[in-house]
């Protein structure tokens, strides 16, 4: 049952196309090939032949099936040369300058990370499909409680909810992680509100949280000012104001220096020289222990503001809802 493989290597090895060097591989190959059928009646020798036939058989399949891929190899790279021989790159053509680029609101987001991330902040992602308890129960806000009529929310079958905030994220954080912590949590949130030219029903927001022992109302403030300096420029100047929000306490209002007028007074900031950027406090030490921490060994700060917000006065559009229209001509702009 021998088969001479080194005269069909050499017929493999003269194939001038892969569509040739196929039709060889089925002939040699093949299911109907001499070599298959030889293979197959393997079982039909002698036993005392078998072995020896097998051997050479098998020596014969190699042979093929390596020659087959090197001249397959051989024929692609020769056509690949033989395409791109003729080529040419013609340098004197005109290029094209227009690029993509981020979209402002993810630009002052990617500003806003940045700035906390070289603070040694974590950035943490979550659900934006949420429960009652993580959106609202475990901040403080039962059912009841005023503050949800502050966040409009659209409400799911179930009892789950498009999140109104990402605190919520920052819950789920604590729960499964101990102190020390230092996250900022970007994400889009929804709440079932009239669209107008500072509003909309789902808009980015960015919160950050701090926990760990001996964090005071200092430490916020610091923080806040390198925000807004990362964001607005080093001359930028904050100030906080006093406010109530359920999961913070004591809880303030934070302002920055308006970017227009540095602090003298304009339009923009209606002539008081500071513009209101967002929410912070202390977080209230129920909301500690609801997520298992002792108030009394743990302190933190938490913090939330709308990048909509800050790309509106960044960049001086008066229509939030610019930022999310079709408009190529608008985007271009940034």
């Amino acid at each position: 049952m021998s088969i001479d493989y080194k005269k069909i290597v050499a017929d493999i090895k003269g194939a001038q196309s892969l569509d040739n060097l196929e039709d060889l591989r089925v002939k040699y190959l093949g299911r109907k090939s001499d070599l298959s059928a030889k293979l197959a009646g393997i079982g039909k020798l002698p036993a005392e032949e078998r072995g020896l036939a097998g051997k050479h058989l098998n020596e014969a399949k190699i042979a093929l099936e390596k020659a087959l891929v090197e001249q397959k190899n051989r024929l692609e790279s020769d056509a690949l040369v033989a395409a791109t021989s003729d080529n040419t790159l013609d340098v004197t053509l005109p290029t094209n300058p227009h690029y993509g680029h981020a979209h402002p609101v993810l630009q002052v987001i990617d500003d806003i990370v940045r700035t906390f991330a070289q603070m040694g902040y974590s950035v943490v992602d979550g659900p934006e499909v949420e429960d009652e308890w993580h959106n609202f129960e475990a901040l403080n806000i039962p059912a009841g409680h005023p503050a949800r009529d502050m966040q409009d929310t659209f409400y799911l079958e179930g009892g789950n909810l498009p999140r109104t905030h990402t605190s919520g994220m920052q819950i789920r954080f604590m729960e499964n992680n101990k102190p020390p912590i230092r996250i900022i949590c970007p994400g889009k949130v929804y709440r079932n509100e009239d669209e107008d030219a500072r509003h909309s029903w789902t808009f980015y927001q960015i919160e950050g949280l701090v926990i760990d022992k001996g964090i005071s109302l200092a430490d916020l403030k610091g923080t806040l000012l390198a925000m807004v300096q990362g964001v607005f420029g080093k001359d930028t100047q904050i100030r906080l104001r006093p406010n109530f929000f359920p999961y913070t306490e004591p809880s303030v209002e934070m302002d920055a220096t308006c970017i227009m007028c540095r602090g003298d007074g304009c339009h923009v900031c209606s002539g008081t020289g500071w513009l209101e950027l967002g929410g912070a406090g202390m977080v209230h030490p129920q909301v500690l222990r609801n997520v298992g921490l002792d108030p009394d060994v743990y302190s933190g700060f938490a913090f939330g503001f709308g990048p909509e917000r800050l790309a509106m006065i960044k960049y001086q559009i008066p229509d939030v809802r610019e930022f999310w229209r079709p408009s190529m001509k608008f985007l271009e702009q940034f």
